[in-house]
């Protein structure tokens, strides 16, 4: 079962993918200008032959179908492109800065997991009482704060009022030691933007788990596990926790792309060397083949990891096991 849902899952992943692809170069060609206006300004290129030349040899000269359809078979055999505000494949660009994405987002997931679920249970555990009450104003009062407006208040505290933490950056220029320490100062760098980010959609988590653990309460095979003379502690942990969290499974596979897109805003407050620099610095630089590529990666690593989220919830789910 796991390997044919996996296929399958790569298969639908396909057209998602050429939909994605399709749709982000159609956005890009709707926008006025190219690259190529930027490069010949900065290098104050005015000849108008060598401009033309230059549009031929970037295929800016050929219908958009034509770009379209040369851009999707270079996609095919992993290649982006060329970005010459780096003077590198756009691959090698992305690839450069996206582990740094990719860190900020698990560690972000991972608080927002854990803190959101912690809350919810002590929410359904003491409903109705001054315990769901202060967490449901927890909830409120992460959803509301803009994950870069609580950045900013994190750094302003606890990096420049208490010196704990750097203020950005993900290593310490100069560091000297071995790889435990310099994996210590990542982490040390990491944990305000982490915070900033997970606390965020820790919201959605603890309101989704409060939910969850109050419908699967009220089944019949916990009033029955209860008739058996169970404990509330030994009900809640092998009955009712158990099958609670299967909807933070799918919230999880719903936000991925969320998650991704609000890293790219706290990388910016933090000066996090992520791929936010990168496609803000190609955005104002109209550096399109670099855009386009971290889109289509970012894509295709959501989509990747929804897919490992389907396998987790079959994991976790015998009823979707059995069909």
């Amino acid at each position: 079962m796991p390997l044919r849902l996996i296929l399958r899952r790569l298969l639908q992943a396909v057209p998602l993918l050429l939909g994605v692809v399709v749709l982000n170069f159609a956005l890009i060609q709707s926008v006025p200008g190219t690259f190529l206006d930027v490069m010949t300004a900065e290098q104050q290129v005015t000849d108008p032959a060598l401009i033309e030349r230059l549009r031929v040899t970037y295929g800016l000269d050929q219908p958009p179908t034509v770009q379209l359809l040369k851009y999707i078979g270079s996609v095919a055999s992993l290649d982006f492109g060329y970005s010459y505000r780096h003077n590198l494949p756009v691959l090698d660009v992305i690839l450069a800065h996206l582990p740094a994405t990719l860190v900020l987002m698990l560690a972000s997931i991972a608080i927002a997991v854990l803190v959101g679920m912690a809350a919810g249970i002590v929410s359904a555990v003491k409903v109705n009482t001054w315990w769901d009450s202060a967490v449901s104003a927890f909830a409120v009062l992460c959803f509301a704060a803009p994950s870069f407006w609580l950045g900013i208040m994190l750094i302003i505290l606890f990096s420049v009022k208490l010196g704990w933490f750097p203020v950005g950056g993900m290593v310490t220029i100069g560091l000297d030691g071995g790889m435990w320490r310099q994996a210590l100062d990542v982490l040390h760098h990491l944990t305000l933007p982490a915070i900033a980010l997970g606390l965020f959609y820790s919201a959605a988590y603890a309101r989704v788990m409060r939910a969850s653990m109050l419908e699967v309460s009220r089944m019949d095979y916990v009033r029955t596990a209860y008739a058996k003379g169970l404990t509330r502690t030994a009900v809640v942990l092998r009955h009712i926790l158990r099958n609670a969290v299967l909807p933070i499974v799918t919230l999880l596979g719903l936000q991925l792309g969320s998650v991704l897109g609000g890293s790219i805003v706290v990388e910016a407050v933090f000066s996090w060397p992520g791929i936010g620099g990168v496609l803000f610095d190609s955005v104002m630089s109209r550096n399109y083949p670099v855009v386009l590529g971290i889109l289509v990666l970012s894509s295709l690593v959501v989509i990747l990891a929804n897919i490992v989220v389907d396998l987790l919830y079959t994991r976790m789910d015998p009823r979707i096991k059995a069909a």
